[in-house]
């Protein structure tokens, strides 16, 4: 047992042997492209524009705190170790219609996302433990090989490097996102004596990013000098949102979801979170082929004849009525409901609204990056025709099977590069949509777009690179649910 714990030790020593070497060789190749001027030829190191990280749906490390004892801090998202039990415990929670926000079943608690090391530190592992650590799990590293980048490349933490990560269980406009979002750009702005800011969203962090933009234009423009976008999922992810508030969302799969929240533990706080509502297909989007739901179902009023019945994406809102009528979860011995949330529904509406008047300033310049060649669930189809779904209730216990399109297992390429703004470059990367915030040709693109890049090593390989308009395939495969 002693030998296998020593043998584990030191795989995990090489490992970070590894990773260091590749930091040095970054660094020196950074260093030695200084002395430049402008995007081609880099800045010097005092004259480095900030950088913010936004990061995007369950990107952000979670604290829960007791009202009632000021010493309490237990880190609840994101956790390997008793996962599902803290998740149930501190995670759940219930929309306030009255206040528009996401509050905790326990009234004693309240969710925080720590501010230390200038905000990088909860988008940075997700799972800072010793146990990660031991074992290196890269499923919890997120920004992590972004901000060793930068770092590399002359970026300071707390002067020129900052992180802004958020409650992503509430609304992407909600109040509280927007003031931090607003006092994180005045520090950036402010400790980096008076440069304009350049933001790095992820996912969802886009959707957060634009709102605070068409909610505070004039701010924006202020201290913004270009926003650099990754897998935004701009007009919805159809496949994976339709899904997840119906049978909920899985992160990690195969022998690693054993440690962390169970997919039905995740539905049932998806089903009262506004951030997930307004990433629904968006209704109104010229897609270039509508995405449905799919339900094989039994027609009582026909014999039980069995029939495919076709919802769009506006018609939805009758099936996740039906659907999750019933659902319910159990907390400290007592049932509450959990109906589809048809308040939160509205306020996701008026969301899309905000995101649609959203203009970007004159003063801004827009890079978009997103995620190709990986088979994205687009269409959901729900039972089949030689074992229909009887009750709508059903479809929350049922294996889906999907059309997919191309993008990068989450976002649809349509999707993300929908943004309707004037793009200095939008560019594909093949690479998956966790897997863009650590790849080179990203970090290449980055560089470039920074101006910390300037000759052939440092230039993107355009096998990797690719600008694609998404077709959708004509099978239906069913997705791993291990």
């Amino acid at each position: 047992m002693l030998g296998a714990i020593l043998r584990l030790r030191l795989r995990v020593l090489r490992r970070h042997l590894r990773l260091r070497l590749r930091g040095r060789r970054r660094r020196w190749s950074c260093r030695s492209r200084r002395g430049g001027g402008g995007e081609a030829g880099g800045e010097e190191e005092g004259a480095r524009e900030p950088v913010l990280l936004v990061s995007g749906m369950g990107g952000s490390v979670l604290h829960a705190r007791r009202r009632s004892d000021t010493k309490f801090d237990l880190r609840v998202w994101v956790r390997i170790l008793l996962a599902d039990l803290e998740f149930k415990k501190y995670l759940w929670s219930l929309y306030n219609a009255q206040t528009g926000y996401v509050e905790s079943l326990d009234d004693d608690v309240e969710i925080v996302v720590p501010d230390d090391d200038h905000g990088l530190f909860a988008i940075d592992v997700l799972d800072p433990s010793w146990f990660v650590e031991l074992l290196h799990l890269t499923m919890v590293y997120h920004f992590h090989d972004m901000i060793d980048m930068l770092l590399d490349c002359g970026y300071e933490k707390g002067t020129t490097l900052f992180g802004y990560g958020y409650d992503f269980r509430q609304s992407n406009r909600i109040d509280k996102a927007m003031a931090g979002l607003r006092a994180k750009l005045e520090t950036a702005y402010k400790a980096s004596g008076g440069k304009k800011v350049n933001i790095i969203s992820h996912s969802m962090g886009g959707l957060l990013v634009r709102c605070f933009m068409s909610m505070n234009h004039d701010i924006f423009s202020k201290y913004v000098n270009k926003w650099i976008c990754i897998a935004c999922p701009f007009q919805g992810a159809p496949g994976c949102i339709n899904d997840s508030l119906l049978t909920g969302l899985q992160f990690v799969y195969g022998f690693e979801s054993f440690f962390f929240v169970s997919r039905w533990a995740m539905h049932q706080l998806l089903v009262e979170c506004p951030s997930i509502y307004e990433m629904l297909p968006n209704p109104n989007f010229e897609w270039k082929e509508k995405p449905f739901v799919q339900v094989w179902r039994k027609n009582p009023e026909k014999d039980g004849t069995v029939e495919l019945v076709l919802y769009e994406a506006t018609d939805c809102v009758s099936l996740f009525e039906e659907a999750l009528q019933n659902n319910e979860l159990n907390y400290n011995g007592k049932t509450i409901a959990l109906p589809f949330n048809m308040s939160i529904y509205k306020w996701a509406t008026e969301t899309r609204c905000i995101l649609e008047n959203a203009e970007l300033p004159d003063t801004v310049s827009f890079y978009s990056i997103h995620g190709t060649s990986y088979e994205t669930p687009y269409d959901v189809c729900y039972g089949s025709e030689s074992s229909p779904i009887g009750d709508l209730s059903e479809v929350c216990r049922t294996v889906p099977t999907y059309t997919y399109v191309d993008g990068d297992c989450t976002v649809p390429v349509e999707s993300a590069t929908a943004d309707g703004f004037p793009a200095k470059e939008r560019v594909g990367v093949r690479a998956d949509h966790r897997g863009l915030l650590c790849d080179e040709n990203v970090f290449k693109l980055l560089k470039k777009w920074l101006g910390i890049s300037e000759n052939t090593r440092g230039r993107v390989s355009k096998s990797q690179i690719m600008d694609m308009l998404p077709e959708r395939t004509s099978d239906q495969v069913t997705l791993r649910r291990d």
